[in-house]
């Protein structure tokens, strides 16, 4: 269920678009005109894992000190990136059983507020723990808006890009402290799954053994890295070691980005811009 609302605010004739990623590690942000340009897009990673009360305490000290969430929004999304969540197909989902689909994966408390985003082009439903703390204050300080959790945008935007595909592609979003793994075999949604990790060999463990439980070569499937990587990561190239087939992927539209932000690789990113 995509908490979804309206409001108009504009700023002169320009109207403006909020995207705001959250999560236990960091935060992101970007806003968007409406010639559908970036007018700004920074990311604070925390460096540590922090508790959702403190997330909102850095929350606010950043909505309070930096100029470009002055503006007046028109459209305001959160999105949020955790590991509370589940795919479910829709044709085995229920809106009675939300506590049911998440109790085998994480542990669910009696007052956790669960929700759900529909995908409906893939017949999946995302069941999702939002930071009900956090939801309360953008609704104190926008009055509406809509949010998300980020697997709803990941497997939304892979699956949209794959489905045509004849091939098995496995998908790394990649965060500063976890990573998200998506498995596509010829357009259809395999796993979806996140993991926390510390290490370069962290990370090539939790893949090679979800390739290794879905029985795929390392020969033979495609891994795509999408987010907060480059070249130079130590993940990449312990993936390149042992995985033949590695290589970089895309978003799907094609916001444009101011001359300042050139250096910014098309994979990067990649569920904060993939919406707009």
């Amino acid at each position: 269920m995509t908490q979804i609302q309206n409001r108009s605010n504009t700023t002169g004739n320009t109207k403006y678009t909020l995207s705001i990623q959250v999560s236990l590690n960091g935060l992101s942000f970007c806003a968007v005109n409406s010639e559908n340009e970036i007018v700004a897009l920074e990311q604070d990673n925390f460096g540590v894992r922090l508790s959702p009360e403190q997330v909102l305490n850095k929350i606010k000290y950043i909505f309070d000190h930096n100029t470009h969430l002055k503006y007046d929004f028109e459209t305001v999304e959160v999105i949020y990136e955790n590991d509370l969540y589940t795919a479910v197909p829709k044709a085995l989902f229920d809106t009675e059983l939300l506590k049911d689909y998440l109790k085998y994966n994480i542990k669910v408390l009696e007052n956790d507020f669960i929700a759900y985003d529909e995908l409906n082009q893939h017949e999946i439903v995302i069941v999702y723990i939002p930071y009900t703390n956090i939801t309360n204050f953008f609704f104190e300080i926008f009055g509406s808006f809509t949010y998300k959790h980020s697997s709803t945008i990941l497997v939304d935007s892979i699956l949209s890009k794959e489905k045509n595909s004849e091939t098995t592609r496995v998908f790394a979003n990649m965060n500063s402290a976890s990573f998200d793994l998506v498995v596509v075999t010829k357009g259809k949604l395999i796993l979806s799954n996140s993991y926390i990790y510390e290490t370069n060999e962290d990370f090539l463990y939790y893949v090679m053994f979800a390739a290794e439980q879905l029985r795929l070569n390392p020969e033979e499937f495609h891994l795509v890295f999408l987010g907060d990587i480059s070249k130079d990561s130590p993940c990449y190239n312990i993936a390149y070691k042992y995985i033949r087939n590695v290589s970089f992927g895309n978003r799907n539209n094609t916001i444009q980005l101011p001359e300042t932000m050139d250096s910014i690789d098309a994979h990067q990113h990649f569920v904060l811009l993939s919406h707009f």
